[in-house]
């Protein structure tokens, strides 16, 4: 059960970081860039307004979820070690922070990676504290956190505050702008590009304790409690948040942040659900599209940062410049770029597992991980050395 376990982990992971850049290819194929993403809404047709409705916000929430899944995996790892926490699991969340800092500045304006490093910190004080506790904290947060929401939705909708951010980059940056140029945007409008955060962080903390939590109500199990667990929250996800979430997604820009980050985490649960039961009904050896799904979520943060990179250099003016070239192909052309970056990492991610047992940058992860704590136990095996003679 638990190989099938970590083998659904991976499926999810996999649908996930794919699916976030379902929701980013729509920034990376916009002559105008991230500016194009603000300057879009409430213009589009009724098909790519559908096609953004698909991926946009349910990935992200399912990645959140995830995150909170394998913070709690690292809870219980510390517990049966009997290792203090969250000790290094500080040092971890530390290294994600670095990890996504370096991804906005050289490749990618919003990067979740810091957002997920804060609010680990946070939920590493919380995730070992009674029920009870957590669902205090989740509630109280998520009031919070709708509040919010609520609060600039009805800003917008009576014209007090505008979705476009000041100081805003020139819309030709992304198309004719070189590397360095796009590299010292990122670094001069940071308040702009970071203000994501806001968003992230909260609605980070109630995704990353249920993710945890469901973990434990036995989500991911073979068993019936597993699979009515399921059932109600696929029903959550298709029959509330999926039809409430549509109807957002055509209602213009003044619903943009219900549409991203209200709703988006109902369906997430469906996902979760969905893909958990689909990946248990399977039998015998694994598919080409499994395959690929499940090597993606094993090198999840390899393929996170360079996918983006990959598409850029595919779009940008710096690299084939593409996004300007076939913007009147829109949004047709925007599907293709992204079955073809995902077909491509599936491939890349299969080829690098063949020889190597993590992804290129969870190799350097795990040494950045372990390197101060082995230097740290050679340390202390000298000091007791000294103290023995």
């Amino acid at each position: 059960m638990t190989t099938r376990r970590i083998d659904v982990l991976d499926v999810l992971r996999g649908v996930a970081i794919m699916g976030t850049l379902g929701t980013n290819i729509w920034i990376f194929t916009s002559p105008a860039g991230p500016e194009g993403l603000l300057d879009a809404l409430g213009r589009t047709g009724t098909v790519e307004t559908f096609l953004r409705f698909l991926a946009n916000g349910k990935f992200l929430a399912l990645l959140t979820l995830l995150f909170g899944v394998g913070l709690e995996l690292q809870y219980r790892s510390a517990a049966r070690r009997g290792a203090p926490w969250p000790g290094w699991y500080l040092w971890r969340a530390g290294l994600l922070f670095l990890e996504g800092l370096i991804h906005y500045v050289l490749i990618f304006e919003f990067d979740v990676l810091m957002g997920y490093a804060l609010t680990s910190i946070i939920v590493a004080y919380l995730i070992g504290r009674s029920d009870r506790a957590v669902r205090a904290w989740m509630i109280t947060v998520g009031s919070v956190f709708a509040a919010l929401v609520g609060l600039v939705t009805l800003a917008l909708a009576y014209g007090r505050a505008g979705m476009a951010p000041p100081a805003a980059a020139p819309s030709t940056l992304f198309s004719e702008g070189s590397y360095l140029d796009q590299v010292a945007a990122r670094i001069e409008l940071i308040g702009v590009y970071r203000i994501e955060v806001v968003f992230i962080v909260p609605m980070g903390i109630v995704l990353f304790l249920l993710g945890s939590r469901l973990m434990r109500a036995g989500v991911f199990e073979e068993s019936g409690r597993g699979a009515a667990l399921r059932r109600k929250l696929m029903v959550i996800g298709f029959g509330v948040g999926a039809p409430l979430n549509l109807l957002t997604s055509f209602a213009g820009e003044t619903w943009f942040l219900v549409d991203r980050y209200l709703l988006p985490p109902l369906v997430a649960l469906g996902l979760l659900a969905l893909v958990t039961t689909l990946v248990h009904r399977m039998a015998g050896a694994p598919g080409l599209l499994r395959r690929g799904l499940t090597n993606v979520g094993r090198t999840a943060l390899s393929c996170y940062v360079f996918q983006n990179l990959a598409a850029a250099a595919l779009c940008y003016g710096w690299g084939l410049g593409l996004a300007a070239e076939f913007d009147e192909l829109r949004p047709w052309w925007v599907v293709a770029a992204w079955a073809g970056v995902c077909a491509l990492f599936m491939t890349l991610s299969t080829l690098w597992l063949r020889r190597f047992e993590r992804g290129p940058l969870e190799l350097v992860w795990q040494w950045a991980y372990m390197a101060p704590q082995s230097h740290l136990r050679t340390n202390d095996k000298v000091m007791d050395n000294s103290i023995k003679r």
